[in-house]
């Protein structure tokens, strides 16, 4: 199954030309900057927007295809929608606005007592939305298009109102509910840290183009896209935690078809997580270094060597087995190793450097 849009719009004077598929169910983080489209394939998506030309398919079912003369209502769609803004009913207690959802639909899998657990909303549901924290207004708002039992649900920049303490409170529901759903999710936003945390999949768009999709593992280490530039970038690798060692403090995943030393994890042993590592923290050798207190020393093969003239420096794509990772180095450093694609190279990373991410189900591999 997947979903998949391709439409064109004018937005003076921006002319969309967005075009990509990707698997479902799972969460597809729609990243770049503002101005570049990412609401517009909302609106879409929702039957808010009727664009120049457009076809989009979820799990089989046409939305829409203006080729065809095929347009669903909006109503007509089963599409949930939660906006920056959580749009609660302030004269309505949580409870009232979580069951203003179910009004229109049939009973159906989601069911009313498995949301409010899952979002932690049970002692929230007599109160209403002025009493409450941003976050917790969103938590509810989230409830209510999941209770309107959608087969698609719509995120445009949940968290984009909230500060880093409430963004830090609900990530972890939303974990929990991509988890627990199994619903295909298009979650748009400008933060790499929601991506990091949440996508299986990612759209890049810029300018009314996307210039880059596919598994969220996959195009974050790409040299060539422009995630690479920023930063903040770095490799995402899905993993798995393989073993515990209380007496030297450390934690061994697997994840991207190589192994990993992390500082003791508290998740259990097959539990599955994310390891992000900055490209800045990845140094690169020709050969393993006599003695170094890093615990991982990564063996790949250079695939992408790219500049960045803005930081004059260079992204190095490595590939792994099943995986990448990137590494920011100077110009100097590309010529002293040799370095050029299709040479093998080792990756030396800090075990303090690798950032460990969002629980996935247990058992989750590191090579989908």
């Amino acid at each position: 199954m997947s979903f998949s849009v391709s439409l064109r719009h004018h937005f003076p004077p921006i002319q969309m030309d967005i075009a990509f598929e990707v698997p479902s169910p799972g969460v597809t983080a729609v990243f770049g900057p503002s101005g570049a489209g990412k609401s517009t394939i909302i609106n879409a998506a929702a039957g808010l927007l009727r664009p120049d030309s457009c076809r989009i398919v979820v799990d089989g079912k046409v939305l829409a295809d203006t080729c065809s003369g095929v347009w669903l209502a909006p109503e007509r769609r089963r599409v949930g929608l939660v906006f920056q803004d959580s749009r609660l009913f302030p004269h309505m207690s949580v409870a009232t606005n979580l069951r203003f959802g179910m009004r229109r639909v049939a009973p159906g899998a989601i069911r009313f007592d498995e949301i409010v657990e899952l979002l932690g909303i049970g002692p929230l549901l007599e109160r209403r939305p002025n009493t409450l924290s941003g976050g917790e207004r969103q938590r509810v708002a989230i409830g209510r298009a999941l209770l309107a039992q959608p087969h698609l649900l719509l995120m445009d920049e949940p968290l984009a109102n909230l500060d880093s303490a409430r963004k830090a409170e609900i990530l972890p529901f939303l974990m929990r509910l991509k988890t627990a759903l199994h619903l295909p999710v298009v979650y748009v936003t400008h933060s790499l840290d929601e991506v990091a945390g949440l996508a299986d999949s990612l759209v890049l768009i810029e300018a009314g183009s996307v210039v880059g999709f596919g598994l969220v593992s996959e195009v974050a280490s790409r040299a060539d896209l422009p995630l690479a530039r920023r930063d903040d970038a770095g490799g995402l690798l899905l993993c798995r935690v393989e073993e515990h060692d209380a007496a030297r403090g450390l934690t061994r995943l697997q994840g991207g078809g190589v192994e990993l030393l992390v500082p003791l994890l508290d998740l259990p042993v097959g539990s599955g997580c994310r390891a992000r590592i900055p490209a800045r923290e990845v140094i690169l050798a020709g050969r393993p270094p006599e003695a170094i207190s890093l615990h991982n020393i990564v063996a790949g093969t250079v695939r992408r060597i790219a500049k960045d003239e803005v930081r004059r420096s260079v992204i190095v794509e490595i590939g792994l087995p099943s995986g990448g990772l990137l590494s920011r180095v100077t110009a100097d450093a590309v010529v002293r190793l040799g370095l050029s694609p299709g040479k093998p190279v080792l990756a030396l990373i800090k075990s303090t450097s690798i950032e460990v991410l969002g629980l996935q189900e247990r058992g989750t591999s590191g090579t989908r």
